[in-house]
């Protein structure tokens, strides 16, 4: 993941909220799959899995309704078959809501609800692959 270095200072801030509260600690991996594809890196095997995998898990949990550990589950399921995983051109616009929207909640619901809106938000962003995401999962078995 690429960012700089005042955005990555603020994505570990939230990341240490969540570790702290053990309220938060679901919404950890949907802030890390958000953070991830928003921070998709440049062109390399590595980044392609990265962004891949962290899309999985955003479809299934934003979009099927998945939980996270349900979520982490099949895409773990997906990766016996990454030799399929492309990359994926990033759009334009990564999202409207970012970590720093997250970072600015003041209780522990607000926290949780600009989790869900960023995840929401960095799906969405990806809408012209999202095709390609779905058949992934259906591959997956």
């Amino acid at each position: 993941m690429e960012s700089s270095p005042g955005c990555w200072q603020v994505y570990g801030e939230v990341l240490a909220r969540e570790y702290a509260r053990s309220a938060l600690r679901p919404a950890y991996r949907l802030a890390v799959d958000s953070y991830a594809v928003q921070h998709p890196g440049r062109r390399s095997d590595q980044a392609t899995l990265s962004v891949c995998v962290h899309l999985l898990r955003l479809c299934l949990v934003v979009e099927r309704g998945a939980d996270v550990d349900d979520a982490a589950r099949a895409a773990r399921a997906a990766l016996r078959r990454k030799e399929r995983f492309v990359w994926l051109t990033p759009p334009r616009s990564l999202g409207r809501v970012t970590v720093a929207d997250v970072a600015a909640a003041s209780t522990r619901f607000e926290h949780q609800r600009r989790v869900l809106a960023w995840a929401d938000s960095a799906w969405s962003a990806w809408t012209e692959h999202h095709a390609v995401v779905r058949g992934w999962l259906s591959g997956a078995g």
